[in-house]
């Protein structure tokens, strides 16, 4: 039996790892009689007191707060790295009011799970990245081709665009961003060809991340695009599932994808940053002091990430060449002419978008 608690909000899956079955037994048994006298009495709803709740977080009272951070990606990635950097920052500063503890590759559930969980309360801290634009449609303009230069450019955007505009979205949404990370520019892999024009994408299966938009994208380059969760790639790959799939450098090599795959053509076609998201409900539970250090850590890691991220692609490039990938180089302004399609029908359906693209591509001029 699987029994669902709520305790000041948040819903906690029971039995928790940390209660025996024994003790489990007899709290279920205990339930089922106070349910039937409360029934029996005509009463509907029934209060859990605080050491039910003890119960529920799996610890007694007065122990530091555990803080569940989620992600998906593989470890030594990028987002890895950073998630386990921001944790140990923010431990550091915790003491033993709370805990950030890592759960990476997808031990939570896949992006758009831990999206669920964060508004449930039972994930505090989700690190993504392209699965946002599934909730909120305006952070598809980081699905837009060729729109970021480089990390100088992110970080005019972060603050003329992504503050102001995407973050109170999020949070309409029930998701409070923290910060913005890295995920980091992507390329293109797949076992049929060199990709050097979009025209050498037809009839290839590529796997994307679940983004109406990036599916368009591919679309308008000819491939056959098909979102898929990223732990089933290496399969999806192994199997011929699909032909290919596009993911910044940490990605491919921290999945081993270059086991799978043969050809690697540097698009560079869109910039993903990665977002330290919770759910706008639990966030608020969260006792003030903990939720400052949270937010002034995550804050003060993006230069971690970013850092990080640029010596990442030179080392990685390198050891994709070694592992025998074929790479190659594109040709860019056909690909940036081929995206031009879905900019146009970003900014026509989606409500504000024209003038986001026009401040983003006003401060690569700066």
């Amino acid at each position: 039996m699987k029994v669902t608690v709520r305790l000041a909000g948040i819903l906690a899956p029971y039995p928790p790892p940390s209660m025996g079955r024994h003790l489990y037994a007899l709290m279920t048994d205990s339930v089922k009689e106070w349910r039937g006298a409360i029934r029996h009495a005509g009463i509907r709803t029934i209060v859990l007191w605080a050491l039910f709740g003890s119960l529920a977080c799996g610890s007694s009272a007065g122990a530091p707060i555990e803080i569940k951070l989620a992600h998906s990606a593989s470890p030594r990635s990028l987002i890895a790295l950073s998630a386990e950097e921001f944790a140990r920052r923010a431990n550091e500063r915790l003491g033993d009011r709370a805990t950030v503890v890592v759960f990476g590759s997808a031990q939570l559930g896949g992006d758009e799970v831990v999206l669920s969980k964060l508004k449930l309360g039972t994930v505090h801290l989700g690190l993504n990245s392209t699965v946002m634009s599934s909730v909120v449609d305006e952070f598809a303009i980081f699905d837009m081709p060729y729109l970021v230069r480089d990390r100088d450019h992110m970080r005019r955007i972060e603050t003329e665009v992504f503050w102001p505009s995407l973050a109170p979205r999020a949070e309409a949404a029930g998701y409070k961003v923290l910060a913005v990370w890295e995920n980091g520019f992507r390329h293109i892999t797949n076992n049929t060809r060199p990709i050097v024009t979009p025209n050498d994408l037809r009839g290839i299966k590529l796997r994307t991340p679940s983004s109406p938009w990036r599916v368009k994208l591919f679309r308008d380059y000819g491939a056959n695009p098909s979102p898929l969760p990223f732990s089933d790639v290496f399969l999806a790959l192994q199997t011929g599932l699909m032909d290919g799939q596009e993911n910044p450098l940490s990605n491919v090599v921290t999945a081993s994808l270059q086991e799978v795959q043969t050809y690697l053509s540097l698009t560079g076609h869109v910039y993903s940053p990665a977002y330290l998201v919770a759910g706008v409900e639990t966030w608020s539970k969260l006792p003030e002091g903990v939720r400052r250090v949270l937010e002034e850590t995550a804050r003060a890691t993006q230069g971690f990430a970013f850092a990080t991220a640029e010596r990442l692609d030179a080392e990685f490039l390198e050891q994709l060449r070694a592992s025998g990938m074929q790479v190659n180089e594109v040709d860019l302004e056909s690909f940036a002419a081929a995206g031009q399609a879905i900019y146009e029908e970003f900014g026509r359906t989606v409500p504000g978008a024209r003038e986001m693209i026009d401040k983003a591509r006003a401060a690569a001029r700066r």
